[in-house]
């Protein structure tokens, strides 16, 4: 009788084995590709705008989300997160790719129904996610403030 241990044992020898250090710098060299051109808006909109090191930070943000959509919507961010994996999911790219692609599958089904509800359904754990993790960290940084 076939279990799940006795699967899992016998297909062993036939998975590939993963490439774990030509995926990890892969993944490093595309995400600091992505965090070079992050420093360099940032150095642009200081330099060219009269921003702040401090208010850069939201311009710098949105072009980068811009420029990831951008690329989702051409199919070019697809290839560079199949070669790249984590390098390309993790910055903010990576959400910026997860939105537009959620989008872009459902436009059949119309703006609402489609676009903007499987959109939304991705964005709106992050978004639960990042505010309940902001509060934790704004009570236990109140706390450590206060008593210590």
């Amino acid at each position: 009788m076939i279990t799940k241990d006795n699967y899992a044992n016998d297909i062993k020898p036939y998975q590939p084995k993963p490439k774990l250090l030509k995926n990890c710098l892969k993944a490093f060299v595309v995400g600091g590709i992505i965090c070079a051109i992050g420093q360099g808006l940032t150095i642009f909109y200081i330099e060219v705008f009269g921003f702040t090191e401090k208010t850069a930070g939201n311009p710098v943000v949105t072009t980068l989300i811009f420029i990831a959509a951008l690329l989702t919507g051409f199919g070019v961010y697809d290839k560079i997160g199949q070669f790249a994996g984590a390098g390309s999911a993790v910055p903010v790219t990576g959400f910026a790719n997860s939105i537009t692609s959620a989008a872009l599958e459902h436009k059949s089904e119309g703006i609402v129904l489609g676009v903007a509800t499987n959109m939304f359904k991705l964005a709106g754990s992050v978004i639960v996610f990042g505010t309940v993790s902001a509060y934790i960290v704004g009570v236990i940084r109140y706390l450590v403030e206060q008593f210590l």
